[in-house]
């Protein structure tokens, strides 16, 4: 995902005149070559992620459309107070596309772990956010929030499904169980995953790569009256909105993703998916043991 971001990006300086970068010195090799074309619309502030956005909101004070890059906890949560005030309390816009997700760089230990941050953003009014499921998702995702106004966030994984999906986000079914079958509704890169945790289970499964605006209507066209969410971050970020598009219906919900309490351990992705219970064992534990009563 990340090669297919600079690629795009890339190209996007070169084609869009509004369009601006601003880094904090990650990826910025990567990107040489486009700040020797576009001196006036890439700028590299250091390691200084706070100075990242807080240049992002100047350049789109003056008509630019600043996409900012970094990780996640230094793109979204150090720098959680500029992205308030010097882009939402004035009133401007960017496109923040982070890498490294939940637990990506698990090996670089917890500065670079950031289950916490499309919760942090949805304490904000107005943001679209965009969690991809596959490269091959990024690039129409990328043009298509940079050609837009409002501000936004896409979330970029190591972590991949076999194939791409396609939609503007609403939710797609992938797997029908008929009419009031269990629903589960799976967020970017867990989507293989939960397929194969449900494949014996009498669940239909729905995608999107837009949590937000999540898409209540899709939402109470498929829902019955089990649903079950499954997020790469952390657990429960969108129950409230699914609760709420379900408020005036009798409905039971499992919120699945990364959980509150610290591992304080290191290894990889794949291990961290594991201890979360977001492998295909893991959620199929969780669904059954939901989903046992209906079963019966």
């Amino acid at each position: 995902m990340r090669e297919s971001f600079i690629d795009t990006t890339t190209a996007l300086l070169a084609e869009e005149p509004r369009a601006a970068l601003v880094l904090a010195d990650i990826s910025a090799a990567e990107f040489d070559r486009a700040a020797q074309r576009h001196p006036d619309r890439v700028v590299n502030v250091g390691i200084r992620e706070q100075l990242m956005v807080g240049v992002a909101g100047g350049l789109a004070l003056t008509g630019l459309r600043p996409i900012v890059h970094s990780y996640a906890p230094f793109l979204v949560e150090r720098a959680y107070e500029q992205i308030k005030l010097d882009l939402d309390h004035q009133a401007v816009s960017a496109v923040l596309v982070s890498v490294g997700a939940s637990y990506d760089r698990a090996a670089a230990g917890r500065t670079h772990l950031s289950p916490a941050d499309v919760a942090l953003l949805d304490t904000l009014s107005g943001w679209t956010v965009h969690v991809p499921g596959h490269p091959a998702e990024v690039p129409g995702l990328l043009r298509a929030t940079v050609a837009a106004d409002p501000s936004a966030y896409l979330r970029l994984s190591t972590l991949s499904n076999a194939r791409p999906q396609a939609g503007d986000g609403a939710l797609v079914v992938v797997r029908d169980a008929g009419a009031g079958a269990p629903l589960l509704v799976a967020v970017g890169p867990v989507l293989d995953a939960a397929l194969a945790a449900v494949a014996d289970l009498p669940v239909t499964v729905a995608y999107t790569h837009r949590p937000r605006p999540f898409d209540t209507a899709g939402l109470r066209a498929l829902a019955g009256r089990e649903v079950i969410l499954v997020e790469p971050y952390l657990a429960g970020t969108s129950a409230r909105v699914v609760a709420a598009a379900l408020a005036d219906r009798p409905h039971r919900l499992l919120a699945l993703g990364v959980g509150r309490e610290e591992l304080r351990r290191y290894g990889c992705a794949e291990d961290h998916t594991r201890w979360h219970g977001l492998d295909a064992a893991g959620l199929h534990r969780s669904v059954t043991g939901f989903l046992s009563p209906a079963l019966v």
